[in-house]
């Protein structure tokens, strides 16, 4: 059974920063690539960050550009969202999810999805 948990999300003023962490388990972590999304009330689910399996490339949408790292450790099969610089509009239940191929944009190419983890930015 794969399980991915989220953890890390909270209550931050903006201007600080947050680290996500999503625990992976049931699948073969390392030969992955993993992504992050998120969703804010009443809108759809967007895409926020990829790495590939390695570790070797990373993508990122405009809006996290130059404010978020996504990275991961193999070993504990955890990945890694370190948001920096976090503003209000960044609010939204951040999602991990385990990448199936194709566009690492679309919710489709995504097969395993964690519950996700608050994240709330006060102005």
């Amino acid at each position: 059974q794969v399980q991915l948990v989220e953890s890390g999300g909270g209550l931050v003023q903006a201007g600080g920063s947050l680290r996500l962490s999503c625990a992976a388990s049931g699948l073969p972590f390392s030969s992955r690539s993993m992504g992050w999304f998120r969703q804010a009330p009443g809108k759809e689910r967007e895409f926020v960050a990829a790495i590939t399996w390695s570790g070797d490339s990373t993508y990122y949408a405009d809006s996290a550009k130059g404010r978020f790292s996504i990275s991961r450790d193999n070993a504990k099969n955890t990945v890694y969202l370190q948001m920096n610089s976090l503003k209000p509009e960044d609010t939204a239940v951040y999602y991990c999810a385990a990448h199936g191929g194709g566009n690492y944009a679309y919710t489709s190419r995504y097969e395993y999805w964690g519950q996700g983890t608050q994240v709330t930015v006060s102005s």
